[in-house]
């Protein structure tokens, strides 16, 4: 039965990743959340272990994402080579650093992030950027600097359960990158925030000893695999169906879902 609920939830999340151009961890963690709590975990594990089984679906999603904007040409290697080793190094801490915050702080940290991308898609895309990143050097910040963004984006990853595409493409299109490179790349760096953050989340988990079937650290396994699995198919259908509706549209909707589902966090964390 819990299988059965773990494909639905994978079902709607990549559906609604696919639909609204977002990644599946703004979907999937507050599911995760609802789910985890009807099952009567514990309450003070029930946050980390949406957030940790949320980066560990990402890794499947992220891999089908970056072929195929890799396929498309939209991922800049040496931008993600630069990125990378921080990403990993700041998601895998970040996990740990999520360990030490109790459930209840990390639903209103989430929260408040919900509510910040709900209001950034209320807001609008942001002013379409002219350069096509043909010098990259010209136009990105130093290696250093690259190196020391991306663990600020992996530490925020972990602590989020997302992709880091939130984080990533605002930073990328900031110094000039065209959209359509900036979500390549993005897709590109999800890949090692997604496997380092499962891992922490993993390792950090079973140094506290979570008493949950099912799981390894603040992993669950079946929702892991259930996620997975139907959020890989759906995906592209609500891909294809963005391209029927109106993307205006799809955004406003998206974020009223945010903003209800942030307030609710919040709400669960006050009260």
């Amino acid at each position: 039965m819990e299988l059965i609920i773990f494909l639905i939830i994978g079902a709607l999340a990549g559906f609604a990743a696919g639909l609204f151009g977002v990644g599946g961890g703004t979907i999937i963690v507050p599911l995760l959340f609802i789910v985890f709590t009807q099952m009567g975990y514990p309450a003070d594990t029930i946050m980390h272990l949406a957030l940790g089984t949320s980066l560990a679906t990402i890794i499947i999603t992220s891999i089908s994402s970056l072929m195929a904007h890799n396929k498309k040409g939209a991922v800049m290697w040496p931008v993600f080579k630069n990125l990378a080793p921080g990403l990993a190094i700041g998601c895998f801490l970040g996990a740990g650093i999520a360990g030490q915050i109790s459930g209840l702080y990390l639903q209103l940290i989430v929260g408040v992030f919900l509510l910040w991308v709900a209001f950034k898609m209320f807001k609008g895309g942001k002013k379409k950027a002219t350069s096509d990143t043909g010098n990259l050097h010209t136009v990105l910040p130093s290696k250093p600097k690259q190196l020391a963004a991306g663990g600020v984006i992996g530490i925020a990853s972990a602590i989020f359960g997302i992709g880091g595409g939130s984080l990533t493409v605002p930073y990328l299109t900031r110094y000039g990158v065209v959209m359509q490179k900036a979500v390549g790349t993005s897709a590109a760096c999800g890949l090692p925030i997604a496997i380092a953050g499962a891992l922490g989340f993993m390792f950090f988990g079973m140094k506290q000893q979570v008493d949950v079937p099912n799981t390894i650290g603040f992993v669950h396994i079946y929702a892991f695999l259930g996620i997975s699995i139907m959020s890989f198919f759906t995906a592209k259908i609500g891909a294809k169906v963005a391209h029927i509706l109106s993307p205006q549209l799809l955004k406003k909707c998206f974020a009223v879902l945010l903003t209800i589902v942030g307030c609710y966090f919040l709400y669960k964390g006050l009260v």
